[in-house]
């Protein structure tokens, strides 16, 4: 579902008015939907069926308590990459029983937390890895349950940032050598090898390369049951895109799950699956105020409040944000640049976009930023850092104070 839409010539987001959340919240201000996150993690929920499954979300999209919070008592799971992540989720409620903990580089601070919350298991990288896990299992006097994730080798056809799943990246091991690894791995006596992992990438727009990675894993699972291997479940990642631009076509959560099903059918293994972007990306926007217009040459800006410190995707991905007046005004057209205050060229939410002529105190709302958009961002400029409002049903709260001056300043030392 799209939460957005105009009424009266005013921007909504569900059932409130974006302005009036930005005179009382303040700019710049995250604001995010608490249905359309719903609705978008039931739809994977229900996707599978009979099919025995864990949706985890993918904290690393976005990480606010208030969603997490929201999240774990709808159900979900969650897909954790850092001690922090794991911290947020416990806090928020989450059931440790239901996390996974992936990631490259892990440290025996973060593994032992894990261990000691009691977590569902560790996707693990590397044979180094496995031999902390172990370790750090024996001094808990536990069996720590992993599984390897395997790098397919396939190309995500997403932009390259965000791929991970040809060798060429950090993560995963091969996995033509992938036998051999899970056979080393047996002489871990405190681990539980149950599953295997694997993860492509984000902002897949085409399930295809997601599909011929799921059979490549399948295929494996068979070969490692063969040699007496108990392998119970399979991760599968997450990645599943969103229409940035309107028309972007992208696949359905429902069709894209009874794909992955189909594969499973028969099987006898529980499915873990990590969609981020897909449950928070177009459930978010952020709210930003014009300062001032200005002509250099042939170029025209739109100087707003919010900077690359705030959204750093157009500047770090060349990503694309469609932009929309929070005032529907009818007024004519003209190609600008959407900038920000920071003191670099980089800082830049749209290029040459055509926008409706907009005035200082107009507001701008940046739609689709509800994934990797607070997430990312910094106090860099001594800027601090923006606000976080849900929306719930005609009502709205705010899940995170904006930052003050005297947070920037603390815990330094002069």
């Amino acid at each position: 579902m799209n939460p957005i839409a105009y009424r009266e010539r005013a921007l909504f987001l569900d059932q409130v008015p974006l302005a009036d959340i930005a005179a009382k919240a303040g700019t710049p201000c995250y604001v995010y939907s608490a249905q359309a996150i719903l609705e978008n993690y039931r739809a994977y929920d229900e996707a599978f069926g009979s099919q025995p499954h864990t949706v985890c979300y993918a904290v690393k999209a976005n990480s606010n308590l208030g969603i997490l919070k929201l999240l774990a008592q709808a159900g979900a799971g969650f897909d954790i990459v850092s001690g922090g992540e794991l911290y947020r989720v416990l806090k928020a409620g989450g059931d440790p029983k239901k996390i996974v903990f992936s990631g490259v580089g892990k440290t025996v601070s973060e593994i032992d937390a894990a261990l000691t919350a009691g977590i569902y298991v560790f996707n693990c990288e590397s044979e180094p890895e496995l031999a902390l896990i172990d370790a750090l299992a024996h001094r808990h006097g536990i069996q720590a349950r992993v599984a390897m994730r395997v790098n397919p080798d396939v190309d995500a056809a997403t932009h390259h940032y965000i791929s991970t799943g040809r060798l060429a990246h950090k993560f995963g091991i091969d996995i033509s050598e992938a036998e051999a690894v899970y056979e080393r791995a047996c002489q871990n006596e405190n681990l539980l090898i149950e599953g295997v992992s694997c993860h492509i990438g984000s902002q897949l727009m085409n399930p295809e390369p997601v599909m011929e990675a799921v059979d490549r894993v399948l295929t494996l699972i068979d070969r490692l049951r063969m040699k007496g291997f108990d392998i119970r479940h399979a991760d599968l990642g997450g990645g599943l895109g969103v229409a940035y631009k309107p028309e972007d076509a992208t696949p359905t959560i429902s069709s894209f799950i009874a794909q992955m099903c189909e594969r499973l059918k028969g099987r006898g293994l529980h499915a873990t699956i990590e969609p981020g972007r897909s449950i928070v990306g177009a459930a978010g926007v952020l709210l930003t105020r014009v300062l001032y217009r200005k002509t250099t040459g042939d170029k025209n800006f739109v100087v707003v409040d919010a900077a690359m410190n705030d959204l750093i995707r157009p500047a770090l991905y060349s990503a694309y944000h469609d932009i929309l007046p929070v005032r529907e005004t009818g007024a004519p057209k003209s190609k600008v640049d959407v900038v920000g205050p920071v003191c670099e060229t980089g800082d830049f939410l749209a290029k040459d976009r055509e926008l409706p002529e907009v005035m200082p105190g107009d507001m701008l709302a940046i739609c689709t930023a509800g994934a990797y958009g607070f997430v990312q961002s910094s106090n860099y400029n001594s800027r601090p850092r923006a606000a976080e409002v849900l929306v719930e049903e005609n009502s709205w709260r705010v899940i995170r104070k904006r930052e003050t001056y005297e947070d920037l300043v603390r815990g330094e030392v002069e």
